[in-house]
């Protein structure tokens, strides 16, 4: 069995850029940042930053294009990729990146314009969104006799 699955929580460091393939096929182009935070041996606070490249595909990446914004707050769900490249200079390189399957928006204002997005949510999930005013509805607005379940 074999798995290939990343999660990232982290901050956008560039805004999205969005092209079409010649096939027809939107794709986004974006980085995050996540921190790691530790104390070392004498006490102090150290902190680091890992930078990671994402691409996001079709509807998704669409979605990235349009919400995402240098700053803004993700969660990445995808898995990883490395491909080569040959750079301007005529050398081989390589770059792995994380291939987004999932992205929700975790800043408050990505939260109320519409929360999340995956390619796999069934229809009957995304219309349920839609009938109940996805972003409209406030923590007073929710009930308990409310929830189906």
């Amino acid at each position: 069995m074999d798995l290939n699955k990343a999660m990232l929580i982290g901050n956008v460091t560039r805004d999205p850029e969005v092209r079409t393939t010649p096939t027809g096929s939107q794709v986004a182009t974006f980085s995050i940042a996540t921190n790691f935070v530790w104390k070392d041996q004498s006490g102090q606070t150290q902190k680091k930053a890992e930078f990671h490249n994402v691409v996001a595909w079709r509807k998704l990446a669409e979605i990235c294009g349009q919400y995402l914004k240098k700053g803004s707050k993700v969660y990445i769900e995808g898995r990883l990729q490395t491909r080569e490249y040959q750079a301007q200079d005529g050398q081989k390189k390589q770059r792995t990146e994380v291939v987004a399957d999932n992205m929700i928006m975790l800043d408050r204002a990505g939260a109320s314009s519409g929360g999340g997005y995956s390619p796999s949510a069934s229809p009957s999930s995304s219309q349920a969104s839609d009938d109940f005013g996805a972003g409209s509805i406030t923590e007073d607005d929710i009930r308990i006799e409310n929830i189906p379940f």
